[in-house]
């Protein structure tokens, strides 16, 4: 049996006609009434219409048409239109464990100022961290000549678990509450749309929007320096489960071959630190003779990605490891691709070669590609952008700054 569905109203049609002219107009540059035809396939006459619609709105530019640019001389010439990415700001806020960074961008995700600052985690109460976010998002406005007004969207990124109304759970000790303290609340309370997210949820934004899941819609973006974070996209949807605990890296407490959610650069320098106490490095490595102190993530993965044989089996080792994380996230989630994000990724190249040679023994599923993201340490700012792009696309139409006119 075939249902009908009853006929739009005209006021529903109408928005219809505004988000599909709307969405085109977002994702391109100089076009004209006929390319509208052509990629919305609206009447010449709603076309124009809207256009107007949208250009009095502020979301739309008219540009001088074709004959007064030297692009036409014959018949009627060819009336030109634009978005405005300038029409409003975006910001993103990466509200890291140990640092701030905030990113004002335009409504296509172009940077236009970045700040950042320090944590200090003597002082790091919940109310501490409310205060300099938001010290810190009023500054890079003022500093750039912008005010609250001008932002159409924020996003902030924090290392807890998130639900979709932006809160995170009680944890047993604080850390997640303290992490994000009613942010939602605090940055709603002016800015028109808020989204708050994990961190790690974030870097999945990222990886699917510019990075190395473009067109994926099965994969995990695995944030790995110092902690265990997954951004799980699931079916072309980013995955958050009832309080946001999706793929919560506490799991791993209970993996052999993992015991707990330390990430891969935490691993790497734990495991040189082991071997240099212990006297087991290659008289070739220089591992050998480093400080202790300096021995860090990077260090020895950097010292792996030039042949150091102490560090190339300790990146075996961590690689190993990497396998089964992988192993457990490709069974979980059936995922096409891993990838290693965050700044560990840059030098990743021996782990993730170690683990694809071990992935095989760890799963019964199609093995999942691993590969390392290219879009570095800033990557959870990145997302942070692209989603508050996303809000502003969503909800653009409804902001009082793009009412319509009358």
């Amino acid at each position: 049996m075939v249902l009908s569905q009853p006929p739009l109203s005209a006021s529903r049609l109408r928005r219809a006609s505004l988000d599909a002219v709307l969405g085109f107009a977002w994702d391109t540059d100089v076009f004209t009434v006929s390319d509208v035809l052509e990629a919305v396939g609206l009447t010449r006459s709603t076309a124009i219409d809207v256009l107007e619609e949208l250009v009095g709105r502020g979301l739309l530019v008219e540009l001088p048409n074709a004959r007064a640019v030297g692009e036409y001389s014959k018949g009627r010439p060819a009336r030109r239109f634009a978005f405005r990415p300038d029409a409003a700001l975006v910001v993103g806020v990466d509200a890291g464990r140990a640092s701030l960074t905030v990113t004002l961008a335009d409504l296509r995700g172009d940077s236009v100022a970045v700040r950042r600052l320090g944590v200090d985690r003597e002082h790091d109460s919940g109310e501490e961290r409310r205060q300099a976010t938001a010290a810190l998002v009023d500054a890079a406005l003022t500093e750039s000549g912008f005010s609250r007004p001008d932002v159409a969207a924020l996003c902030i990124g924090v290392p807890a678990p998130v639900s979709a109304r932006g809160e995170s759970p009680a944890h047993r000790d604080g850390f997640w509450r303290r992490m994000n303290p009613e942010f939602a609340e605090l940055f709603g309370a002016w800015a028109p749309l808020v989204r708050v997210e994990n961190d790690a949820s974030l870097a999945a934004v990222a990886e699917r929007a510019v990075g190395a899941a473009v067109g994926c819609d099965d994969f995990v973006a695995l944030m790995a320096g110092e902690r265990l974070g997954a951004g799980v996209w699931v079916d072309g949807r980013l995955l958050r489960g009832a309080h946001g605990g999706a793929a919560e890296m506490v799991a791993f407490d209970h993996v052999n071959g993992v015991e707990g959610a330390w990430g891969l650069g935490h691993r790497a320098a734990s495991l040189a630190r082991t071997a240099q106490a212990e006297g087991t490095l290659p008289a070739a490595s220089a591992l050998r003779a480093m400080d202790p102190a300096q021995i860090d993530g990077k260090a020895v993965l950097g010292l792996a990605e030039r042949g150091d044989p102490g560090a190339l089996d300790i990146a075996r080792q961590v690689g190993e490891t990497l396998a089964v994380i992988a192993g457990v996230l490709g069974s979980l989630f059936d995922s096409t691709r891993i990838i290693v994000s965050g700044a560990v990724a840059d030098g990743a190249g021996p782990v993730i070669d170690a683990a694809v040679r071990a992935l095989p023994q760890e799963l019964d599923l199609p093995v999942p590609e691993i590969v390392a993201s290219t879009l570095g340490g800033d990557i959870v700012s990145v997302g942070a952008v692209r989603a508050a792009v996303e809000a502003a696309r969503a909800g653009a139409l409804d902001l009082p700054a793009f009412a319509a006119a009358g």
